[in-house]
């Protein structure tokens, strides 16, 4: 039996798709490999798990929220195992979403026996949330991203003064599920309301809700460049799903009568449970409105204490009742002028909300495990190593993966091909026998 190697250094595990680009994300991950001063190797779970490392024990694994967006959750049954079997590993969990496949959630907390959680929820709602239901110990609150510097080099590049923006008033969001309370349908209320009240203000508007009006990559920055002001809301949900019960209860409704509307399901479902944990948040969305010193219209909120009313944004009710107020205050260059170079200088130029800064705060935490900030050369090559072991075969496999969700001139043969050539080779390097359908063709 090949020994166990410990490794002074951190194993951090995240979700990344192959065949989609999600730069928050990557930018959160990357923050742990260029910044954190304790040696950190990443895997994406995609990919698979690499063999070689199953010899390896790290003193310290991280779990990225990138894996638990969804359920199943992406930290599959061979990453489940081996985390297990580390048990003194310090382990320490990222989380977002947390407001929905609660009970899935903390079971892996306490199968696990995770350490520390670092939670969007605020610390009056750890107890309620989690220490009640898991043995985790350990909690700090965090945010759902930082200011990249990339951002920031991405603003001075593409930025443009004030009168050449041709969008006065821009706004992208998809509509979230009903299950997620009357905070999440605020954030395609805001545009829909604002767009109507404004379409005689002589305001030059770019506001739609939907998930096909999305913008990707370098287009989503060009276009928050071209806009005087931005709509916003708090990120989200009013209603926190401990028990899943209001999922299961929301896709029964659905599932029965595809036309009900929100306020029919609010009122069976999930009236009594509005608002019954705090789970609003500043997004990324802000810092990059404020990078791009672009004015912010948004609904009255806490913004985690961040941003003020009418130092940073510009505060639009809920009920519209001072809308034609706020449209005044927009049209009035020098109150959007003082507004963005206020949210520049503390969201921005300060720094406290940089990525760096985040990462100092994490290697704090991280320090409570035992983690030497050195690390020997020989132990590293074998972490590369076995990190790099059938790597070639774990990305074809994930490639041709990707080929199931794209529409492309000869897809169906490059799938069959995959099936009769490339899997049945994938088994065999494994060692193991492919099963066979009941026709007598692969798999």
């Amino acid at each position: 039996m090949t020994p166990m190697t410990t490794v002074n250094g951190t194993l951090l595990l995240y979700h990344h798709y192959i065949r989609n680009e999600a730069p928050t994300i990557m930018e959160h991950v990357n923050a742990f490999l260029r910044l954190s001063r304790f040696k950190t190797w990443g895997i994406n779970v995609e990919l698979g798990l690499p063999p070689g490392i199953r010899e390896l024990r790290f003193r310290a694994i991280v779990m990225h929220y990138s894996m638990f967006g969804d359920y199943p959750f992406r930290l599959g049954r061979e990453f489940l195992h081996y985390v297990e079997q580390c048990r003194e590993s310090y382990k320490i969990v990222f989380f977002q979403d947390e407001y929905q496949f609660c009970p899935q959630r903390f079971d892996v907390l306490n199968r696990l026996n995770v350490d520390c959680v670092f939670t969007l929820l605020e610390p009056d709602d750890w107890n309620t949330v989690y220490r009640k239901r898991t043995s985790v110990k350990r909690f700090h609150h965090t945010l759902t991203g930082y200011v990249d510097d990339g951002l920031v080099e991405l603003a001075k590049r593409l930025g443009k003064p004030d009168d050449q923006r041709e969008i006065d008033v821009g706004y992208r969001a998809r509509r979230l599920p009903f299950r997620m309370g009357r905070g999440g349908q605020e954030k395609a209320a805001i545009a829909t309301e604002f767009e109507r009240r404004a379409s005689e203000s002589g305001l030059v508007l770019d506001v739609k809700p939907g998930a096909h009006r999305r913008l990707n990559g370098l287009d989503w920055y060009r276009f928050v460049a071209n806009c005087k002001g931005f709509l916003g809301v708090e990120a989200g949900v009013s209603v926190f799903d401990l028990d899943d019960s209001v999922r299961l209860a929301c896709e029964e409704t659905l599932r029965t009568n595809l036309a009900v509307t929100f306020e029919e399901v609010e009122e069976k479902i999930l009236a009594p449970l509005e608002e019954n944990v705090f789970y609003r948040t500043i997004s990324p969305r802000h810092f990059e409105a404020a990078a791009f010193r672009v004015c912010q219209i948004l609904f009255e909120g806490r913004y985690t204490g961040i941003l003020q009313p009418m130092v940073h944004y510009i505060p639009l009710k809920k009920d519209f009742s001072n809308f034609d107020e706020v449209i005044r205050l927009f049209k009035d260059n020098s109150v959007r002028r003082t507004l963005t170079e206020n949210a520049y200088r503390d969201l921005i130029a300060s720094g406290k909300f940089s990525y760096r800064e985040f990462i100092r705060g994490y290697d704090e935490e991280l320090s409570l495990s035992g983690i030497q900030e050195t690390i020997d050369e020989q132990t590293t090559q074998r972490v590369a190593a076995a990190l790099q072991k059938g790597r070639l075969v774990r990305e074809m496999r994930a490639f041709m993966l990707t080929l199931i969700f794209l529409r492309f001139p000869g897809r169906d043969r490059m799938i069959q091909f995959y099936k009769k050539s490339i899997k049945p080779f994938v088994w065999k390097l494994r060692g193991k026998t492919l099963p066979v359908q009941s026709n007598q063709q692969p798999s």
